[in-house]
């Protein structure tokens, strides 16, 4: 690997690496002062996506990796591109995992996903209904707030959160323009709480995180210190207003192949699994000839299925594989 890389897509932890990240650029530099956060470790849907986290999962190219470290030393959102399945969403989880960042931050898009979604939302509703019912905890605020993922990101901190913004293109228009101003000043005001931050004891307020923690926000504003490591992904359904592209460092990923499709398939199924599916592993890559859309979630679900349905019928086995892996794109047969 080369020297400088932070993130090396070898499989297993190293917490210290992120610790010999240089400082930022000057221009990407944040000041916050840090919060007391305790930043909760990786959770089970890191867990399914890498398998067996002594495997190599996110096996990549130097070039790739060059990219995904370039990110890292500037600052700046990772915008990846792929066709279903390419590892875009794990690719996410890999940099949590191996930099001992924690659980990842996901925010999924929808197309009546809006800005505010990410940052925080506040149950106003529920603040009213507990006044008139006379509540003492009513009258603090922070318990009707809670940040997104994107607002969890921007706690201050000394280590950044791994953020992943998950299927940007299929939001609303105005949801990358949106985000330019957040991701570019690393900062965001809270309405709720600036408006009484000149009030006596309301200067600091405790809200929930994305985590379920409480965190102090201080007149309203939520500013980072070190700039979450972002991986925006999209399936390129549309394309992206020039603003944001220049803000990214733009990474596209080829569908898992040769060894990151080896790699794939030990971290799920164990040594020897490739070897041991090697027909169907072939009888997947074979297919591509045609130019058909066949995500390797297929693959996986092929062979955990020939391993337990066709165990009694092993002439079967390339056939339950076929139906398993036809092409999304062409419709049933």
């Amino acid at each position: 690997m080369s020297g400088w890389f932070i993130y090396e897509g070898v499989g297993g932890p190293d917490p210290d690496r992120i610790r010999r990240l240089p400082g930022p650029p000057p221009w990407r530099a944040f000041d916050a002062e840090p919060v007391p956060y305790d930043v909760p470790d990786i959770d089970s849907a890191t867990r399914r996506r890498l398998g067996d986290s002594n495997v190599p999962m996110s096996v990549q190219s130097a070039e790739t990796l060059e990219l995904i470290n370039a990110a890292l030393y500037l600052r700046r959102p990772l915008l990846v591109t792929g066709e279903p399945g390419s590892g875009k969403s794990t690719l996410a989880h890999s940099l949590a995992y191996e930099l001992g960042l924690g659980r990842v931050l996901q925010w999924a898009i929808v197309s009546r996903s809006e800005l505010k979604d990410g940052l925080y939302t506040y149950d106003a509703i529920g603040r009213l209904q507990d006044n008139q019912l006379g509540r003492d905890h009513s009258e603090d605020i922070g318990r009707y707030l809670r940040l997104g993922p994107l607002g969890t990101a921007l706690i201050a901190s000394d280590r950044p959160r791994v953020l992943l913004i998950d299927e940007l293109d299929k939001s609303d228009i105005d949801l990358p323009n949106d985000l330019l101003n957040v991701l570019e000043e690393g900062e965001f005001g809270i309405p709720e709480l600036e408006r009484i931050a000149d009030r006596p004891g309301q200067e600091t307020v405790q809200v929930l995180t994305d985590d379920g923690r409480r965190v102090p926000v201080t007149r309203g504003r939520v500013r980072c210190r070190a700039f979450p490591v972002t991986v925006l992904t999209s399936n390129r359904e549309r394309e992206f207003p020039g603003p944001l592209l220049r803000r990214c460092v733009p990474l596209d990923l080829e569908p898992p192949r040769d060894q990151r499709l080896a790699a794939m398939v030990l971290a799920h199924f164990g040594t020897g699994a490739y070897d041991t599916n090697i027909d169907l592993v072939d009888q997947f890559t074979d297919a591509e000839a045609d130019g058909a859309l066949r995500p390797t979630d297929q693959l996986l679900n092929a062979i955990f299925l020939a391993q337990h349905a066709a165990r009694q019928q092993p002439e079967r086995r390339e056939e339950i594989a076929g139906l398993l892996m036809r092409p999304l794109d062409r419709g049933p047969r």
